[in-house]
């Protein structure tokens, strides 16, 4: 068993795809008395105790972790409810709504355990239980004492549900951004021919950037945003002429004409 300042831990997992598998393998590494169950049949890991059902997984859990999906949260959430022990931990790690992390914590009050709304930051696969998270709602600071523990770092945002899944979520717009963009101008330089060049070149830029690029972006995008409407209508019309939809473009361009009428 782990020693925390709250004694030895028993964990609940609901869970066990790709990152609850990884959360209890790293749990019953570390010798922790860990129980998991997963609605989906086949779902193992070695020297976890695995459950028949939800109420079992969590019957003397002092921590249950739900590792489902954003469809599945208020279910799952629901589904142990009843069986929460007193004084249990509950904590939220699907990338959901800020709604339905609302609507968890509720759920979890409702049957007098504490909730953490947990965000975590980077993909579990190498890193497991250590990944980075940011915690919120009135079982944060717990949360976060519990895996730090495991060595993992957490940041306590605040105390109201759906802090943490906001900063996410605000924190995707940029990412998944990113990934469009770079999918989309990747396709279409390898319909150019220049593929090679284009990867290199992205990778240089990410590899240099700092905050004076934020800087750039933010305070460039806005001062010549009429020039840049020009250019991004012309990457646009290239992009259909290479047969790749310009959708990330035409975005781009519509940002920069609001801007244009800002400005």
């Amino acid at each position: 068993m782990v020693e925390t300042t709250h004694g030895s831990v028993r964990v609940a997992l609901l869970g066990l795809g790709e990152a609850g598998g990884a959360f209890a393998g790293d749990l019953v590494a570390a010798g922790v008395a860990t129980a998991g169950w997963d609605p989906a049949p086949g779902r193992s890991v070695p020297g976890l105790r695995h459950a028949r059902n939800a109420p079992d997984a969590i019957a003397d859990a002092e921590l249950v972790l739900s590792l489902n999906s954003a469809s599945a949260a208020v279910a799952v959430a629901e589904s142990a409810a009843a069986s929460l022990p007193s004084g249990c931990l509950f904590a939220d790690l699907n990338t959901t709504a800020v709604s339905v992390k609302r609507e968890v914590a509720g759920v979890v009050a409702s049957a007098g355990a504490s909730f953490a709304d947990v965000a975590l930051l980077s993909p579990v696969p190498g890193r497991g239980i250590r990944t980075p998270s940011l915690a919120s709602g009135d079982g944060a600071e717990r949360y976060a004492e519990i895996l730090r523990s495991f060595g993992a770092r957490v940041e306590v945002v605040g105390a109201e549900p759906g802090l943490a899944a906001s900063r996410k979520l605000l924190r995707s717009v940029f990412m998944k951004g990113l990934a469009a963009s770079v999918l989309e101008s990747l396709a279409a330089a390898e319909a150019a021919g220049c593929a090679g060049w284009l990867r290199a070149d992205i990778a240089a830029t990410l590899r240099d950037a700092d905050e004076s690029l934020v800087d750039r972006v933010v305070e460039g995008s806005a001062q010549h945003a009429v020039r840049r409407i020009a250019e991004m209508e012309a990457a646009a019309e290239l992009l259909g002429e290479l047969g790749v939809e310009p959708s990330v473009a035409q975005a781009a361009t519509e940002v920069l004409r609001s801007l244009a009428v800002e400005s």
